[in-house]
């Protein structure tokens, strides 16, 4: 594993809200690379000794430990940089799904340089649940399908992943209003991130 910083915008809200649809259409674009640690796990091997214990955590509704995070996280990126499917010196990373706690945030720190977060700021729970049930009939999400474990999510959400938001610097901080097409929300995003990726 290298030392580099790899520059990265983060994509932050509550479950459902909308990252990884950005992250998908961002992804598209010249410049950017989505990363989604829900994609990572979910490419795990279900028989591996990793994707046993990462199915084991989301199928509770729970986060999955923080070393155990990093850890395949840290590598999957190290493997695109090795494949040259990312490229640090010319695109700019799309964390979708990390950090989840601000023990996360720590261990980022020693890899990644946050430039941007943005906050697709909702709190309609209502919403988010119909929004999370419609995508586990669509992709096929078994842990999107019971509402128990959704707002179980939510829950945890709120208690460990909101206190993100206030450890970085608030000058770094973008709250994007999530509702509306993905279009018009993608447009509101990247009024935000185009500076940055130029150096500005």
């Amino acid at each position: 594993m290298t030392d580099q910083l790899n520059p990265a915008i983060l994509l932050f809200g509550y479950p459902g809200v909308g990252k990884g649809t950005q992250g998908k259409l961002l992804g598209d674009l010249v410049g950017f690379h989505h990363l989604s640690s829900g994609d990572i796990f979910r490419a795990l091997d279900p028989d591996s000794e990793q994707g046993k214990q990462v199915a084991g955590f989301v199928s509770k509704g729970e986060l999955v430990p923080d070393d155990l995070t990093i850890q395949i996280c840290r590598n999957r990126i190290e493997q695109l940089i090795a494949s040259t499917e990312y490229k640090p010196s010319e695109e700019l990373l799309l964390l979708d799904g990390l950090p989840r706690n601000v023990a996360q945030c720590e261990h980022l720190d020693a890899f990644i340089q946050v430039q941007k977060v943005i906050y697709l700021a909702t709190e309609n729970d209502a919403v988010l649940v119909e929004r999370i049930k419609q995508r586990a009939l669509t992709e096929g999400r078994a842990d999107d399908a019971d509402e128990d474990i959704i707002r179980r999510r939510f829950d945890v959400y709120r208690s460990e992943t909101a206190p993100v938001l206030n450890y970085y610097p608030a000058e770094k901080l973008v709250s994007v209003d999530p509702i509306g097409t993905p279009a018009e929300v993608l447009k509101r995003i990247l009024e935000h991130i185009i500076p940055p990726l130029k150096g500005q």
